[in-house]
Protein backbone atom coordinates (compact mmCIF):
# COMPACT_ATOMS: atom_id res chain seq x y z
CA UNK A 1 0.00 0.00 0.00
CA UNK A 2 1.24 3.44 -0.86
CA UNK A 3 1.70 5.76 2.08
CA UNK A 4 -0.14 9.04 1.86
CA UNK A 5 2.26 11.75 3.02
CA UNK A 6 2.18 15.51 3.35
CA UNK A 7 5.17 17.57 2.19
CA UNK A 8 6.06 17.97 5.90
CA UNK A 9 6.08 14.17 6.32
CA UNK A 10 8.41 13.84 3.33
CA UNK A 11 10.75 16.44 4.83
CA UNK A 12 10.85 14.68 8.22
CA UNK A 13 11.50 11.30 6.63
CA UNK A 14 14.29 12.75 4.48
CA UNK A 15 15.84 14.30 7.60
CA UNK A 16 15.79 10.91 9.34
CA UNK A 17 17.38 9.25 6.31
CA UNK A 18 20.11 11.90 6.18
CA UNK A 19 20.76 11.57 9.93
CA UNK A 20 20.97 7.79 9.68
CA UNK A 21 23.33 7.94 6.70
CA UNK A 22 25.61 10.69 7.98
CA UNK A 23 25.65 10.08 11.75
CA UNK A 24 24.25 6.69 12.76
CA UNK A 25 25.94 4.79 9.91
CA UNK A 26 29.38 6.19 10.80
CA UNK A 27 28.88 5.37 14.49
CA UNK A 28 27.75 1.83 13.64
CA UNK A 29 30.73 1.19 11.34
CA UNK A 30 33.10 2.46 14.02
CA UNK A 31 31.46 0.21 16.64
CA UNK A 32 31.91 -2.83 14.36
CA UNK A 33 35.58 -1.95 13.80
CA UNK A 34 36.21 -1.56 17.53
CA UNK A 35 34.48 -4.86 18.35
CA UNK A 36 36.36 -6.67 15.56
CA UNK A 37 39.66 -5.43 16.98
CA UNK A 38 38.96 -7.23 20.27
CA UNK A 39 40.01 -10.55 18.79
CA UNK A 40 38.24 -13.90 18.41
CA UNK A 41 34.98 -13.19 16.54
CA UNK A 42 33.40 -16.57 17.34
CA UNK A 43 32.80 -15.55 20.98
CA UNK A 44 32.68 -11.78 20.60
CA UNK A 45 29.21 -10.62 21.71
CA UNK A 46 30.08 -6.95 21.14
CA UNK A 47 30.91 -7.70 17.50
CA UNK A 48 27.57 -9.41 16.84
CA UNK A 49 25.65 -6.69 18.69
CA UNK A 50 27.43 -3.98 16.68
CA UNK A 51 26.72 -5.83 13.41
CA UNK A 52 23.05 -6.21 14.37
CA UNK A 53 22.75 -2.47 15.09
CA UNK A 54 24.46 -1.62 11.81
CA UNK A 55 22.11 -3.93 9.89
CA UNK A 56 19.04 -2.52 11.63
CA UNK A 57 20.09 1.00 10.66
CA UNK A 58 20.60 -0.05 7.02
CA UNK A 59 17.19 -1.77 7.02
CA UNK A 60 15.53 1.37 8.37
CA UNK A 61 17.21 3.49 5.68
CA UNK A 62 15.99 1.12 2.94
CA UNK A 63 12.47 1.11 4.40
CA UNK A 64 12.28 4.92 4.57
CA UNK A 65 13.67 5.32 1.06
CA UNK A 66 11.07 2.84 -0.24
CA UNK A 67 8.31 4.77 1.57
CA UNK A 68 9.42 8.01 -0.10
CA UNK A 69 9.76 6.38 -3.51
CA UNK A 70 6.23 4.95 -3.47
CA UNK A 71 4.46 7.68 -1.48
CA UNK A 72 1.47 9.64 -2.65
CA UNK A 73 1.88 13.32 -1.74
CA UNK A 74 -1.34 14.82 -0.40
CA UNK A 75 -2.54 18.22 0.72
CA UNK A 76 -5.54 19.29 2.76
CA UNK A 77 -8.49 20.41 0.65
CA UNK A 78 -10.96 20.91 3.51
CA UNK A 79 -12.95 24.11 3.80
CA UNK A 80 -12.26 26.76 6.44
CA UNK A 81 -14.85 25.35 8.83
CA UNK A 82 -14.48 21.65 7.95
CA UNK A 83 -12.42 18.89 9.56
CA UNK A 84 -9.21 18.36 7.60
CA UNK A 85 -5.67 17.08 7.80
CA UNK A 86 -3.64 18.33 10.80
CA UNK A 87 -6.74 19.70 12.55
CA UNK A 88 -7.34 19.13 16.23
CA UNK A 89 -10.93 17.99 16.70
CA UNK A 90 -12.99 17.66 19.87
CA UNK A 91 -15.68 15.00 19.56
CA UNK A 92 -18.55 14.01 21.81
CA UNK A 93 -18.88 10.21 21.82
CA UNK A 94 -22.58 9.57 22.48
CA UNK A 95 -22.17 5.90 23.44
CA UNK A 96 -19.67 6.69 26.21
CA UNK A 97 -21.00 10.17 27.13
CA UNK A 98 -17.48 11.59 26.93
CA UNK A 99 -15.56 14.22 24.96
CA UNK A 100 -12.34 13.20 23.25
CA UNK A 101 -9.80 15.32 21.41
CA UNK A 102 -7.74 14.08 18.48
CA UNK A 103 -5.43 15.48 15.86
CA UNK A 104 -5.88 14.09 12.34
CA UNK A 105 -2.60 13.10 10.73
CA UNK A 106 -1.34 10.88 7.92
CA UNK A 107 -1.09 7.16 8.61
CA UNK A 108 2.68 7.24 9.04
CA UNK A 109 2.34 9.69 11.98
CA UNK A 110 -0.71 8.08 13.59
CA UNK A 111 -0.34 7.25 17.28
CA UNK A 112 -3.61 6.88 19.18
CA UNK A 113 -1.82 6.89 22.55
CA UNK A 114 -0.74 10.47 21.82
CA UNK A 115 -4.10 11.52 20.39
CA UNK A 116 -2.86 11.40 16.78
CA UNK A 117 -5.32 9.50 14.61
CA UNK A 118 -4.88 8.65 10.99
CA UNK A 119 -7.16 10.00 8.31
CA UNK A 120 -7.29 6.35 7.16
CA UNK A 121 -8.74 5.11 10.47
CA UNK A 122 -12.51 4.58 10.83
CA UNK A 123 -12.95 7.72 12.93
CA UNK A 124 -10.64 9.77 10.70
CA UNK A 125 -12.48 8.74 7.54
CA UNK A 126 -15.85 9.41 9.16
CA UNK A 127 -15.22 12.96 10.36
CA UNK A 128 -13.17 14.31 7.42
CA UNK A 129 -14.99 17.15 5.69
CA UNK A 130 -17.65 17.55 8.40
CA UNK A 131 -18.39 20.71 10.39
CA UNK A 132 -18.99 21.65 14.03
CA UNK A 133 -22.39 20.36 15.12
CA UNK A 134 -22.45 17.46 12.64
CA UNK A 135 -23.46 14.06 14.03
CA UNK A 136 -21.40 11.40 12.27
CA UNK A 137 -21.55 7.60 12.23
CA UNK A 138 -18.15 5.97 12.77
CA UNK A 139 -18.46 2.56 11.12
CA UNK A 140 -15.81 0.34 12.74
CA UNK A 141 -16.81 -2.84 10.90
CA UNK A 142 -19.91 -4.41 9.31
CA UNK A 143 -21.48 -5.17 12.70
CA UNK A 144 -20.48 -2.18 14.81
CA UNK A 145 -20.58 1.59 14.56
CA UNK A 146 -21.12 4.51 16.91
CA UNK A 147 -22.08 8.17 16.67
CA UNK A 148 -19.93 11.19 17.45
CA UNK A 149 -20.76 14.86 17.39
CA UNK A 150 -18.11 17.32 16.26
CA UNK A 151 -17.85 19.94 19.01
CA UNK A 152 -14.74 21.93 18.06
CA UNK A 153 -12.25 22.18 15.19
CA UNK A 154 -8.86 23.84 15.63
CA UNK A 155 -7.08 24.56 12.38
CA UNK A 156 -3.30 24.28 12.57
CA UNK A 157 -0.65 25.56 10.25
CA UNK A 158 2.41 23.38 10.88
CA UNK A 159 3.95 20.41 12.65
CA UNK A 160 4.30 22.29 15.93
CA UNK A 161 0.53 22.56 16.19
CA UNK A 162 0.38 26.36 16.20
CA UNK A 163 -3.29 27.30 16.12
CA UNK A 164 -4.64 29.55 13.40
CA UNK A 165 -8.33 29.58 14.39
CA UNK A 166 -10.97 27.57 16.18
CA UNK A 167 -14.54 26.72 15.18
Amino acid sequence: MRERLTPQDVEKIQQEIDHRKLVVRKEAIEAVKEARAQGDLSENFEYYAAKREKNQNESRIRYLERVLKTAEIITDHSGEDEVGLDNTVTLYVEEDDVEETYRLVTSIRGNSLEGLISTESPIGKAIMGHKVGDRVLVQVNDQYGYYVEIRKIEKTRDESGDRIRSY
